[in-house]
């Protein structure tokens, strides 16, 4: 029994719960396992661990060494007793990993089949609005010829006489923890179980063809770059009756001309003329719904912002929209008429010449706008 408290040894405080008595010892049994760690003192802080594991996940065990230490486990024992003991999951998990097998899991039992992945470019306004689009990709199905048995029609697969049908071979080996079963697939048979002499012409044993398939998707409004769409059941079809795999969609969504998306937010960045500003105005605005009206009052300065509200992205998990932000920009003019000359000098000998220092400047009236 070793003398170092057990919730040291996990690396776990006293109070931890099952779930982290049990994290913590999945992921030093990794670390520490003899077959995989190179370090010369692996296999005692294996048996130090599983150890430590095997009173702290027992509550009566635990109980008493809270209250007396060691000292209390008394006939309860502080050292698993590895022939009665299971581990459960945790074993295969572990193990399985490292090309072990526990005797719980058979090669030939059901698998899901894998997913697949298919790339969708959008434009902005699909995006936002949502969009019926129609797909077309392949998998794999079950063969038509063969019927997924791999073997030509009127010929039947043989048991393979290297595993047995098993699809893999056993090596029993000895261990501290007792028998350990390393499983590798079978080379004769690749993992199949059977030996096909007569290969199916049209899957040449494989037990699949490829088939291709069009599909209409419909895309909800709001999605946005990165997002995945997930088509259950449209991926390869499973090992030995396991269920198929999905085919997840993801969305690309090409920049708009005018528009960028925060979140849910639309930003417009507008540029109006120096007399709006001045004076106010009432200007239509481009949203994606169409032009809206917007009041700019007298004395607008550069960086203004307004809210469209109800004019940015729907939401994709519940009710509304963000919204659309006009970013006011007050476009100066480069060339005048001889009579606009004319009025904005009058204008400047109104105004003077006194210039005034501003304690902030235009990208600290973003920052504050934005939250920045």
């Amino acid at each position: 029994m070793s003398n170092r408290d057990y919730y040291e040894s996990l690396g776990i405080h006293k109070g931890a719960s099952d779930d982290e008595i049990k994290a913590a010892f999945r992921k030093l049994a990794r670390q520490y396992h003899p077959d995989v760690s190179k370090a010369a003192d692996a296999e005692e802080k294996f048996k130090e661990i599983n150890e430590a594991y095997g009173v702290l996940s027992d509550q009566q065990k635990r109980t008493q060494y809270d209250r007396f230490g060691k000292a209390g486990l008394g006939d309860l024992g502080g050292m698993p007793d590895f022939a009665t003991m299971d581990f459960g999951d945790i074993f295969e998990e572990i193990l399985g990993g490292f090309g072990f097998s526990t005797g719980r899991r058979s090669r030939n039992s059901p698998r899901r089949g894998r997913d697949l992945q298919m790339a969708i470019t959008l434009t902005f306004e699909e995006a936002v609005f949502g969009v019926e689009r129609e797909i077309e990709f392949q998998h794999e199905i079950t063969c038509s010829r063969c019927n997924g048995s791999g073997a030509e029609p009127g010929t039947t697969p043989t048991r393979c006489s290297t595993c047995n049908g098993q699809g893999e071979v056993r090596q029993v080996r000895q261990s501290f923890l007792g028998q350990m079963v390393q499983t590798a697939t079978c080379p004769t048979c690749n993992g199949r179980g059977e030996i096909i002499s007569s290969p199916c012409k049209t899957c040449r044993g494989g037990g699949l063809e490829r088939k291709t398939v069009k599909k209409k998707v419909q895309i909800p409004a709001g999605v946005d770059g990165g997002t995945q769409i997930r088509l259950a059941g449209e991926g390869q079809p499973g090992v030995n009756g396991g269920p198929h795999g999905s085919l997840f969609l993801v969305l690309d969504v090409k920049p708009h001309k005018f528009f960028k998306r925060r979140e849910n937010d639309i930003l417009l960045n507008l540029d109006i003329n120096l007399a709006q500003a001045t004076l106010g105005a009432d200007i239509d605005v481009p949203t994606l719904n169409g032009n809206a009206k917007l009041k700019i009052p007298s004395g607008t300065q550069p960086g203004k912002i307004f809210k469209l509200r109800g004019k940015g992205v729907p939401y994709l998990r519940r009710n509304g929209s963000g919204e659309q932000l006009v970013i006011v920009n007050v476009a100066i003019p480069k060339k005048l008429s001889k009579e606009q000359r004319e009025l904005f000098e009058q204008l400047a000998d109104s105004l003077g010449t006194t210039v005034k220092p501003q304690e902030k400047g235009f990208l600290d009236w973003l920052n504050e706008s934005f939250g920045g």
